[in-house]
């Protein structure tokens, strides 16, 4: 079965991200999944390829926030990752989901990040962008 897009994009990545030269690329194909190009992967050679990046230090990204789906009229999931992630800058990693939702039920009267929606989500990030700047 041929590789998906985002499979091709992510062993690309994960080629720059260790700073591999096209020969050591091209040299780990070959020698882990014995294809001389990423179009001739199977699934099983990318996991191969991908956990001898991973052995390298290479850690692909994970969503950190929870999907909560397409739901009509409440935040996106990119609304969710970005508040989370101002967050996490304003804390200093240093407060989890709990200290936010209580700011959550504080400013905007909402108990949890699924119940934001999607007209109440852009001043939320405004909010923790200014909270977030006064803090530097």
């Amino acid at each position: 079965m041929k590789l998906t897009n985002k499979q091709m994009a992510l062993l690309h990545v994960a080629k720059s991200k260790l700073d591999l030269s096209e020969h050591q690329y091209r040299a780990t194909l070959v020698q882990i999944a014995e294809v001389t190009s990423a179009t001739e992967l199977d699934q099983d050679g990318f996991d191969a390829i991908m956990g001898f990046f991973e052995y390298l230090g290479f850690t692909p990204l994970t969503p950190r926030a929870k999907d909560y789906g397409t739901r009509p009229g409440m935040a996106s999931f990119a609304q969710i990752e970005l508040i989370l992630a101002l967050w996490h800058e304003y804390t200093g990693g240093k407060a989890g989901e709990a200290e936010l939702n209580k700011w959550l039920l504080r400013t905007w009267k909402i108990s949890s990040l699924r119940f934001l929606s999607k007209a109440m989500a852009p001043k939320a990030i405004t909010a923790l962008k200014s909270m977030k700047a006064r803090a530097a």
